[in-house]
């Protein structure tokens, strides 16, 4: 890119479009590589954004090519500075503003409370399947919160009867509930 004068944006006169280009790519033909290297590795792996630190760094190059003296071989030193640079702006900015946010956050499940009603409607619709007395002992026992004792009282029949009934109850609402694709 010129400005009207024929210069460089940020520079005096820099050169013919040929010179630039050429400088940049022997820019990046002896030291491009061994920068981004670098660059990897001061921002812990990110390869993605150490070549935009790497691109950014080629055209501060281009926009000092004056000062440069378009000398390659001369540039490594001033390019390994401008990259450590930019990689502690890219820090520094990181700690100011908040990390992106992910896509895959966003297909994350919210609680919302859902996934138990339906579970209690299935539930319900399942206990309507029951017989009359294992519906009664599922309720009292688990509904209700009645201990063994208390549910045998108020049914009016031995303690053992009320677990026996509970587990045979049990097992009736797990098959009618697997029967209608509801497991766990």
């Amino acid at each position: 890119m010129r400005l009207a004068d024929g210069s460089a944006p940020g520079t005096g006169t820099v050169g013919t479009a040929d010179e630039c280009g050429e400088f940049i790519r022997s820019l990046y033909a002896q030291h491009g590589s061994l920068l981004l290297r670098y660059a990897v590795r001061l921002l812990g792996g990110d390869w993605h954004r150490a070549e935009d630190v790497l691109q950014e760094a080629a055209v501060r190059a281009w926009r000092h090519a004056s000062v440069l003296g378009l000398k390659v071989e001369e540039a490594r030193p001033w390019m390994f500075t401008v990259v450590r640079n930019l990689v502690t702006d890219h820090h520094r900015a990181r700690l100011i503003r908040p990390p992106e946010v992910s896509t895959q956050l966003l297909d994350m499940p919210v609680e919302d409370g859902l996934d138990g009603l339906l579970t209690r409607r299935a539930v319900t619709e399942a206990l309507e399947e029951l017989s009359e007395q294992h519906r009664e002992v599922i309720q009292l026992m688990y509904y209700l919160e009645c201990s063994v004792a208390q549910a045998a009282e108020h049914l009016g029949i031995p303690p053992g009867t009320v677990k026996s009934r509970s587990y045979y109850a049990l097992r009736a609402l797990r098959k009618v509930l697997a029967e209608r694709g509801i497991t766990g």
